[in-house]
């Protein structure tokens, strides 16, 4: 996709994310056992995502800290990481959700900036947030100089009902694929 029309998506669709902020926003993470808050997101290939419509399987929703100045390295090696275990993540019937949150300003140049060596399957999407609206709906809004967001990993069934929630209030300590991918069922589909 060219950047420089996601921007212009990204810029288009922040009243949408501001709206769609005031319906979900509990300004706390998921708990394990609730349904969690719905969301609705532009993917970097400009599609819209909505949480609610994702209802195939298992979805491994991953925060990363986006874009706090540079790029993370540890969000790297974590994405690097769910990519290479891609196969795995397929034969459980889970799709891998990441987000990328920022300033509005160049956030799907730097997102594309991000992926510009990485390959995602079909079952992966990297979603833009914006404005961390999403991030401070979750409750996840890491508000310190050169920060952006909690990382975090959620996994949610077919229903949208969390049934694993890490969040990591370091740069280190994420979540891996192989964490993960132990967490989910045993059963595609479920």
């Amino acid at each position: 996709m060219n950047f420089s029309k996601a921007s212009f998506i990204v810029r288009g669709m922040l009243p949408l994310c501001i709206v769609l902020s005031a319906a979900v926003a509990s300004g706390a993470p998921p708990v394990v056992g609730e349904k969690a808050p719905d969301f609705a997101l532009m993917s970097t290939k400009g599609a819209n995502f909505r949480l609610s419509e994702r209802s195939k399987g298992t979805v491994v929703l991953v925060v990363l800290r986006g874009y706090p100045g540079y790029q993370c390295s540890n969000c790297n090696r974590q994405v690097q990481d769910f990519i290479q275990n891609a196969p795995a993540f397929a034969e459980a019937g889970a799709s891998v959700i990441f987000v990328y949150p920022g300033p509005p300003d160049r956030l799907a140049a730097k997102a594309g900036e991000f992926l510009s060596e990485k390959k995602l399957p079909d079952h992966f999407e990297m979603l833009l947030d914006p404005a961390y609206v999403f991030t401070k709906a979750y409750g996840l809004r890491w508000d310190a100089a050169k920060e952006t967001a909690y990382p975090s990993t959620f996994l949610m069934d077919r229903q949208g009902v969390v049934f694993f929630s890490k969040v990591v209030k370091s740069h280190g300590g994420r979540t891996t694929a192989a964490e993960i991918l132990n967490a989910l069922p045993k059963t595609p589909g479920n």
